[in-house]
């Protein structure tokens, strides 16, 4: 397959769908409890809702959004580190447009550029050096956010600030990673979910070895994809079947992308660079041990935490926010008190909402009228 249109063949849909529903059917327990299967990254979410890919499945199977998108899990605190460092003199702040509207107990990046500070919104780490030799009497702060399939880019910036003997820049390190995070979701004796949909860009980095864990300790299938509506439906059958055989493997849809391996180079950076933290915070989900990343002690002089001194910002979510709950699959978006009259995708409350590829957000736009 090489164009759009070869994912998007309805004729194959409908063959995959029709397994899909022959299988199901043969599962004796998907009759008493529909199958919960999550898909891991908000890129599937959106996907699944624009392209309707859940009401064209039989009832016994339902979709669980995950903790795959890192603007959805970032903390209210680590947002107001950012705007204090931001709304210092003489810094140049610069991050990824997804992140200028999460807000924090101090409101959002966007609230702190109106108020005054030098935020700008880049598209690759790698402006921000350039900024820095533009700017030698400026601080430029780069915010490092994401999972593994943006830690490479910061990673090699780095190393770049490095060779160049950059004095001037710095980077609040928010990259976190997602093995230990599924783990600890398996762990939580109240969340049930029967297989996973595993992120295709994330697994482009790192593999499909580390997913060994799911299967192996705690038997459950798993099937990396891309994020075309046949690539969803050929993973979902291929999760099905092996619900249905009473397998549990990691098997990977997704190979013309995706190896075993992952992408040597890009995980050879990050492991110079970067280092497991012990603990890192996720919004909604609480700390999470082994999650997070900071810089290694060759590169801490790169730290913007330590270069400002930041204060250490600990804000509890609104317990009417049903954040973790639709994460962990305990509740659907339209479930949260707030959802549409206090968060939406104009005013978010919520972290889910104001993502682009946060399920609430998705959930609004694609599904809001059959709430």
């Amino acid at each position: 397959m090489r164009y759009v249109d070869e994912f998007r063949d309805p004729e194959l849909a409908k063959a995959l769908l029709s397994h899909i529903r022959t299988r199901v059917a043969e599962i004796s327990r998907a009759s008493d409890r529909p199958l919960q299967l999550m898909e891991v990254c908000g890129g599937h979410t959106h996907a699944i809702y624009k392209f309707g890919i859940d009401q064209l499945l039989p009832p016994e199977i339902e979709f669980v959004h995950g903790p795959g998108c890192p603007v959805c899990v970032l903390p209210m605190g680590r947002i107001d580190g950012c705007i204090e460092i931001a709304e210092k003199p003489g810094v140049i702040f610069c991050t990824y447009g997804d992140a200028m509207r999460v807000p924090g107990r101090n409101g959002s990046l966007l609230d702190a550029k109106r108020r005054g500070a030098d935020v700008r919104i880049v598209y690759s780490p790698l402006d921000t050096l350039t900024f820095a030799e533009q700017n030698p009497d400026k601080q430029v702060v780069f915010f490092g956010l994401g999972f593994e399939t943006t830690m490479p880019s910061t990673a090699l910036t780095l190393q770049q600030a490095k060779r160049r003997g950059l004095t001037n820049f710095t980077v609040f390190c928010q990259h976190i990673t997602i093995i230990p995070t599924l783990r600890s979701l398996l762990e939580q004796p109240d969340v049930r979910i029967d297989g996973f949909l595993a992120p295709g860009h994330v697994s482009m980095v790192i593999g499909t070895e580390l997913y060994g864990f799911i299967t192996n300790d705690f038997h459950k299938p798993l099937v990396v994809t891309g994020f075309e509506p046949l690539d969803i439906l050929q993973a979902l059958a291929m999760l099905v079947d092996q619900i249905h055989d009473g397998r549990s493997e990691v098997e990977n849809q997704y190979k013309r992308i995706v190896s075993q391996q992952g992408n040597l180079l890009a995980l050879k950076a990050m492991q110079d660079v970067f280092e497991l933290k012990e603990t890192s915070e996720w919004r909604g989900l609480g700390e999470i041990a082994g999650s997070g990343v900071q810089l290694k002690a060759e590169y801490q002089q790169f730290d913007a935490e330590r270069r400002f001194n930041t204060q250490v910002h600990q804000v509890a979510d609104d317990p009417q926010a049903r954040c973790g709950d639709v994460l962990t699959g305990r509740c659907k978006p339209n479930d949260c008190p707030l959802f549409g009259n206090r968060c939406t995708p104009q005013n978010a409350f919520g972290a889910l909402m104001v993502s682009s590829e946060g399920a609430c957000a998705a959930y609004y736009q694609y599904r809001r009228g059959l709430a």
